[in-house]
């Protein structure tokens, strides 16, 4: 599960392991609030739903930058009876099947691509038009842009976000 959900993650600060620690807790949770219920049909799939809620938000805050949609109810069915054939217990490992393809079907939001694209051409504009305004012949407009664009870059790679 967690090497293609980390193929979507820019900076690849989480590894394999963290997502599948996540996804495990989370399953892990959701089977002992099985234990301790008796639940109809729909109110389990109501469960796992929520189950399948929780742990994408918990990947969301562990990846940061990259933020995952939370899967509809058509596709997390599919994907549930995709994997999970028969009447017996969910196991993690059909867990986390389900939660990689409803993932991978949902996709994500991309609000880090959309944050790296504003900062690598919103910097370097800002900075140029504060340049004109404040000390205009002081550096070289050749010079100048290529180096605060070039420092914007730099100081994303330090922070993971590209």
């Amino acid at each position: 599960m967690g090497q293609s959900l980390l193929k979507l993650t820019p900076g690849n600060e989480v590894t394999k392991s963290k997502l599948d620690e996540i996804a495990g807790k989370c399953y892990e949770d959701f089977s002992n609030m099985l234990n301790n219920k008796d639940l109809t049909e729909p109110e389990l799939f109501c469960e796992f739903y929520r189950a399948v809620c929780e742990t994408v938000e918990e990947i969301n805050s562990s990846v940061g930058n990259t933020q995952f949609r939370l899967p509809k109810e058509e596709v997390l069915r599919k994907a549930f009876e995709t994997h999970h054939k028969g009447k017996e217990r969910l196991s993690e490992q059909e867990f986390q099947k389900i939660l990689q393809d409803a993932i991978m079907e949902t996709g994500f939001t991309g609000i880090g691509a959309k944050d790296v694209i504003l900062y690598i051409f919103g910097v370097p504009a800002t900075t140029f038009l504060i340049k004109k305004g404040v000390f205009p012949r002081a550096i070289p407009d050749g010079f100048f842009i290529p180096a605060v664009t070039s420092a914007t870059v730099f100081a994303l790679s330090k922070f993971n976000k590209i």
